[in-house]
């Protein structure tokens, strides 16, 4: 890490000084890094930074589209995730800046707040964990303006993934793309969906059921059931997904706004269950065509 990132994380974080700092991982495509900093003298112990620098070489389409999603996910931080409360728990911001083509965040290390456990696979209690953490992101956010945002959510539809379109093979998929698209771009009830809600970007509780999410990268507008199909893409049989199902709608209804009409909108999330899942499916026939 470089001397002057060292130095503004000291001063932000109010540290005395950075005892050492860990690599936690790769960020995707060699974009940078995540870090856990230890610090000395500040009000928390440890912070994680996540420090994208594209590399030198990059370019094109898809690294237009890795630049922008670190932008939205700087604009989350700051102006959406104070609004998430304990059942849709998120790392609170504790500064960030982005400029010369990086983008660093200073989050709340999730790990030294209790969330340290990470499941590969989540079933029972753990993904109804996520589940919850679903109703309570969607409910929060329902009828909001994804302002900054991505105007659609996830990271893989059809307006950003038209090279991957291009390149499916079963004739049938190509053709039905763009109607896929319509009817979720058309849905009456919107709310900002996570955009990448895969078991990854949960960190589970050491102790009780208590999940948090990380990695907003591609939060933006759109039908909530999109993250739910994303998350129960092929690690459910078809009861455990009718099961899944029930209890995400169960929750929702309990967390939406009085204003909001819960009958009509499970109604349409549900019968765009399959709609999802199956825009879903057009990404990965083109991404691994």
């Amino acid at each position: 890490m470089k001397p002057e990132l060292v130095s503004w994380i000291t001063e932000t974080t109010g540290a005395e000084r950075v005892v050492r700092w860990e690599r936690i991982q790769a960020l995707w495509s060699g974009y940078g890094e995540l870090v856990r900093v230890h610090l000395a003298g500040a009000p928390m112990p440890t912070v994680v930074v996540k420090w994208a620098k594209p590399p030198p070489s990059a370019r094109g389409v898809s690294h237009l589209r890795k630049c922008r999603s670190y932008d939205v996910e700087t604009t989350f931080y700051r102006s959406f995730a104070a609004r998430c409360g304990d059942e849709c728990r998120v790392p609170r911001l504790v500064a960030e800046r982005a400029s010369g083509g990086e983008w660093v965040l200073v989050l709340e290390d999730l790990d030294a707040l209790g969330f340290s456990v990470r499941r590969r696979d989540p079933r029972g209690p753990a993904l109804r964990s996520c589940l919850a953490w679903l109703a309570s992101f969607h409910a929060t956010f329902v009828g909001e303006a994804p302002a900054g945002l991505w105007e659609t959510g996830t990271y893989w539809h059809l307006r950003t993934r038209l090279e991957e379109l291009e390149r499916i093979e079963d004739p049938h998929l190509r053709a039905a793309a763009p109607r896929l698209d319509r009817l979720l771009a058309e849905a009456r009830f919107k709310t900002l969906v996570h955009g990448d809600a895969k078991p990854a970007n949960y960190c589970f509780a050491e102790k009780g059921e208590a999940v948090a999410a990380v990695d907003f990268q591609y939060v933006g507008g759109g039908p909530g059931i999109r993250d739910v199909a994303y998350l129960l893409h092929g690690s459910a049989s078809r009861a455990e997904e009718e099961a899944s199902l029930a209890f995400y709608f169960e929750r929702l209804k309990t967390l939406l706004p009085t204003n909001v009409d819960g009958p009509a909108l499970e109604a349409e999330w549900a019968s765009l269950f399959s709609v999802a899942r199956a825009d879903f499916e057009r990404f990965l026939a083109g991404w691994r065509g």
